[in-house]
């Protein structure tokens, strides 16, 4: 009876460092793959880190999974909820992925994210007197070889919160009105 009390303690302990083994693989598993994604991430949007948003890759999770040898959904749930500190500030790593708008005359498609920070600094220059409608930034976009539709152009505004034209010249004009 105290050999089997004994046997029966030998056995929880062996069962419980099994247990912790475990635990301790899995998490430098995990501590591993985000590595991996992180720096494949950092090597796919070098071009981001250097110049900044303007210089976003479109990039999608196959990307990644491919370079990595790892499937698509483990991409997926690494870069889920996850975030990563940069010389740039802290961004969600799922803000990296970003689908492609296509460039007109052969160029280089450009990030969505990217188009998306080009419409809100021709927003932001804007005066009273040079308010753009959807069509007149979807003409100075084309002529930067960013081939757009007007109403991908309103969609990004909308999901921006940046106003209709109307809306934007109405506000700068009451602004100046009362700025007087």
């Amino acid at each position: 009876s105290r050999q089997s009390e004994l046997r029966g303690d030998k056995d929880y302990i062996a069962d419980k460092l099994n247990s912790a083994n475990w635990l301790v693989r899995s998490l430098e598993q995990r501590a591993n793959t985000i590595l991996k994604v992180a720096t494949e991430l950092l090597r796919q949007q070098d071009g981001f880190f250097a110049k900044g948003v303007q210089h976003l890759k479109p990039l999608i999770l196959r990307d990644i999974a491919q370079e990595i040898e790892m499937h698509e959904s483990t991409v997926s749930r690494v870069t889920a909820n996850k975030f990563m500190a940069t010389p740039r500030g802290i961004f969600q790593m799922k803000y990296f992925f970003t689908s492609a708008i296509p460039s007109s005359g052969g160029g280089e498609a450009k990030s969505a994210e990217a188009v998306r920070h080009r419409i809100r600094q021709l927003i932001d220059a804007e005066t009273v007197a040079s308010v753009l409608s959807d069509d007149k930034i979807v003409e100075t976009l084309r002529s930067e070889k960013i081939d757009i539709a007007r109403r991908t152009v309103a969609k990004y505004r909308e999901a921006m919160r940046i106003p209709s034209s109307v809306a934007r010249r109405r506000a700068k004009k009451a602004e100046e009105f009362n700025s007087r």
